[in-house]
């Protein structure tokens, strides 16, 4: 076995074209490869070239490869074409397992056997998807987070057929691809960031139901709270901090009976019609007269703002601190 070296890769397939394939193709672009994709829907080309040119605003702020451009995109007509001189491939199809095991043991089949296939899936293992490929020693999870093209997180992890050079081929992959990458040592239903990210969820799902908070209360709760300090330090080490110079261990010592107290409830409410109303109208009162392209151009802006402030995006020339 003898795949590419994964910082010579120059050829990315992207199978699945929607919001989050779609996003990979943006990214992958940005970092200058050259890209194919293919989708089954019919208005699928129409849609990737729609949210490629949303995108490009933003990824030409994070910085562009040498080059990048979206004239490196191919949409072909079959999915055999779009793998056959693909150097890697990123599966973002729908969330339902049995796609997903059918649609990798198609690309198993139609690629080279040292070319690793990634999915973008967001809860199933990898264990679960690989059962019916001929070679599925060289299929991992890539999970990112949406949109892939903004947002640097990607969780890798393998299955249980999967060969450990697989797992380290596509972090390696990943991290030259401009990604952060978290390798994880064993599957986990959910993965890291939304297992985390779906506990807060549901609490805040439980509170609206209970009348106890609005869905505006919530997200301020957040982005005027401690989101301001998740953006440069996670979880942990800011409850370190809250232990002053004993650190984790006085934060525990002195803390720790607390988390005895009914503060959270991690089973998920019953998602029912006035539950489901109140988030939608929550939402929609929150976004006001912005469209969906404007909030998508708030949000990146955003995101792009606190990467610059927290020094994780260099200033521009004559930008003041």
């Amino acid at each position: 076995m003898s795949p590419i070296a994964p910082e010579n890769v120059r050829r990315v397939a992207c199978v699945g074209a929607g919001v989050i394939g779609g996003g990979w193709a943006a990214h992958f672009l940005a970092r200058g490869y050259d890209v194919t994709a293919w989708d089954p829907a019919p208005d699928a080309e129409a849609r990737l070239r729609r949210l490629i040119t949303t995108a490009w605003p933003a990824v030409e702020q994070l910085g562009l490869a040498d080059g990048a451009s979206p004239d490196r995109l191919t949409v072909t007509d079959t999915l055999e074409e779009a793998v056959a001189e693909a150097q890697f491939v990123q599966e973002s199809a729908p969330e339902k397992l049995e796609l997903k095991r059918d649609l990798l043991a198609e690309l198993d089949a139609a690629t080279a056997p040292d070319v690793v296939i990634a999915s973008s899936t967001s809860g199933y293992p990898m264990t679960d998807m690989q059962t019916t490929a001929a070679r599925p020693g060289r299929l991992v999870v890539g999970h990112p987070f949406n949109p892939p093209y903004l947002i640097p997180l990607v969780e890798v992890v393998g299955g249980e057929a999967t060969e450990r050079w697989a797992v380290d081929w596509a972090s390696a992959f990943y991290t030259a691809a401009g990604k952060s990458v978290i390798t994880m040592e064993r599957e986990l239903p959910g993965f890291i960031a939304n297992r985390l990210q779906e506990a807060l969820w549901r609490e805040a799902l439980h509170m609206v139901a209970a009348g106890e908070a609005t869905v505006a209360d919530i997200d301020a709760s957040i982005t005027e709270g401690p989101g301001l300090r998740w953006a440069f330090m996670g979880p942990c080490l800011t409850f370190a901090l809250a232990g002053g110079e004993g650190g984790m261990a006085h934060m525990l010592d002195h803390f720790g009976p607390s988390l005895k107290a009914p503060w959270t409830r991690l089973a998920a409410p019953e998602l029912d019609d006035a539950l489901r109303s109140a988030m939608v109208d929550g939402c929609a009162d929150a976004a006001g007269e912005r469209g969906h392209a404007d909030l998508v151009a708030e949000r990146d802006q955003g995101v792009i703002n606190v990467l610059r402030a927290t020094g994780r995006l260099p200033r521009r020339a004559g930008e003041q601190a």
